[in-house]
């Protein structure tokens, strides 16, 4: 699985969000994780139309929270970004079918989406920030072979 800049960027978006306690602009959120201010300007748009922040006006303004970081998922933060956490061909994998050979492949691509559900669903951004990460996450990440790319070169 490939994680799109939007979805990294909004992450820490909200990560920062969270440890600022209050309202930030999109220019102070993107010095503050170095990004494109242009493009996380977007990404907080889309996170506003998904009411996971809030915008206000005023010398006061910036963007805040909408809900506690303890209600917000990463899985509801890359749903909002960048739509269904597993597809297959644009397809939900329970709907793709497949027939002689790979007539198994689909119970492959729900285990995919059931292992990403198991981490990325309840894991909060309250958690990341704080570094209480639950044990869908640290199960994986204690294992030191998570850490090792597995890259196989022609």
């Amino acid at each position: 699985m490939q994680i799109p800049a939007r979805a990294d960027y909004g992450v820490r978006a909200l990560l920062t969000l969270h440890r600022a306690g209050k309202p930030q602009s999109a220019e102070a959120l993107a010095n503050e994780q170095n990004v494109p201010a242009r493009f996380l300007g977007a990404i907080l748009a889309d996170l506003r139309r998904h009411e996971i922040v809030m915008s206000q006006r005023g010398a006061e303004g910036g963007y805040r929270l909408a809900r506690p970081a303890s209600e917000i998922s990463i899985a509801d933060v890359m749903r909002a970004l960048v739509g269904p956490l597993a597809e297959v061909r644009g397809l939900r994998p329970d709907l793709t079918e497949y027939d002689g050979a790979a007539e198994h492949l689909q119970e492959v691509w729900i285990a995919v989406r059931s292992a990403l559900r198991s981490v990325l669903e309840f894991t909060t951004i309250e958690q990341v920030a704080e570094g209480n990460l639950p044990e869908a996450v640290t199960r994986y990440t204690k294992d030191p072979d998570a850490w090792v790319p597995h890259i196989r070169l022609a």
